[in-house]
């Protein structure tokens, strides 16, 4: 089978989404699709506003035949931890022939190139890098002034489309997903379709292809479901009004907060040990989070030029969780170890067969009897978001099979 590969995270899934979906069946001509979908957080540093299992139903009512989850280790990493962690993934699957991503820029050789370099880590690239990060810059930004630098004096490559290329989250998370098939010299080829409407984090509803940022900002405010009809598939439209009507509440970082300052007081001294915290920085989260009343004021209270709004915002979710009771900055750059089947339809069966028979890794209908450290981690994410989401029981990952719909 000809099988393309799509890393999303639905959070929720819009008209972009189905564009996306529709453009990667057009241009890759492919039988199948596998979508690799962050689970109940996502890379933002947030609690999806749908759990992992209505989104799973969302995509294979949307052209989607497979759907696979991201470990929560990666799908709350930066982007680099996050396509590496996708793209592993998808690499041991030993059938995926394209993977599909959506950003700003569509020029594929480009994001190669740059990708590429990242990957070669040239000593230039990395002393202007270091300077950079010395001058207290954060790492993103630091990363893409260094490039942008060395792209121009290496490759006589500058001008404003490469500054803005550099900066843009989507063309960020493209030249790492190239980044992670260089490293793996995969022979995945990269397909770059070009995003249409409002920017990544608009919170404005105000097109048709709408971001999840502004979708999530509309429901957040209180707004009707029913007013999204212009920016949402049909399906998605009436399977979000089914839920909302069956008083299933959406999940917002907010409700982070007292479990946040709960276990701030017993064990806010284990902050340190989560993977993207130094230099200190554990106690402006201690402060911030004994002191703040609101979510949005303890993320405001810690971030610094140098530390940016979605790594805080990474970190307090990676200490709801847990994350600091693993070694998870060895753990994130290993290569996915498995890959859990969170649902599929016919074409989907067919393409789990060729799996089965290809992959490198276990491939997980249920759960095993002895779960690795990465898998508790993902039992541990449900749990978590159990506590945020009262339609979810904490024990979920063990009472729901994968989603088997037929063919639409």
């Amino acid at each position: 089978m000809k099988i393309t590969a799509i890393i999303a995270e639905y959070n929720p899934f819009h008209n972009g989404h189905k564009y996306h979906i529709e453009k990667t069946k057009s241009i890759t001509e492919c039988e199948g699709i596998v979508a690799v979908i962050s689970g109940n957080f996502v890379q933002r540093g947030t609690p999806s506003i749908i759990d992992k299992w209505n989104k799973t139903k969302m995509a294979l009512s949307n052209g989607v035949d497979l759907v696979l989850e991201l470990p929560a280790l990666y799908s709350l990493s930066s982007a680099e931890f996050f396509a590496h962690g996708a793209v592993s993934l998808l690499e041991n699957l030993g059938v995926v022939k394209n993977l599909c991503f959506g950003s700003e820029c569509e020029d594929i050789k480009l994001l190669n190139f740059i990708g590429e370099i990242l990957c070669e880590e040239p000593e230039e690239l990395k002393s202007r890098l270091k300077e950079k990060l010395h001058r207290g810059m954060s790492y993103a930004s630091a990363r893409g002034n260094a490039l942008e630098e060395f792209l121009y004096n290496k490759h006589a490559l500058k001008n404003n489309s490469i500054a803005k290329l550099l900066h843009s989250p989507n063309n960020i998370l493209a030249i790492e997903y190239c980044k992670s098939l260089a490293k793996l010299k995969s022979t995945i080829t990269p397909i770059a379709i070009k995003r249409i409407g409002n920017s990544h984090n608009s919170i404005y509803v105000n097109h048709n292809f709408s971001s999840a940022a502004s979708i999530r900002h509309f429901l957040k405010e209180g707004n009707s479901v029913e007013e999204l009809e212009k920016v949402l598939p049909y399906n998605i439209l009436c399977m979000l009004k089914d839920l909302s009507n069956s008083n299933y509440k959406f999940t917002f970082e907010d409700s982070l907060l007292p479990y946040l300052k709960y276990k701030n007081l017993f064990y806010g001294k284990n902050i340190k040990y989560l993977p993207d915290v130094s230099e200190g920085l554990e106690n402006r989260i201690e402060n911030a989070l004994k002191n703040s009343s609101s979510y949005e004021e303890v993320i405001n209270s810690i971030k610094t030029k140098r530390y940016a709004y979605s790594r805080i915002s990474r970190i307090l979710c990676q200490f709801f969780l847990g994350f600091e009771n693993l070694n998870t900055k060895i753990l994130r750059k290993n290569s996915c170890p498995y890959a859990r089947v969170l649902g599929f339809n016919t074409i989907g069966m067919k393409i789990l067969r060729e799996i089965k028979e290809n992959s490198s890794i276990p491939v997980y209908t249920k759960l095993p009897k002895n779960t690795d450290e990465l898998l508790k981690l993902d039992l541990m994410a449900t749990k978590g978001y159990s506590l945020l989401n009262k339609n979810i029981a904490f024990n979920q990952d063990y009472i729901s099979s994968p989603l088997i719909i037929a063919k639409f």
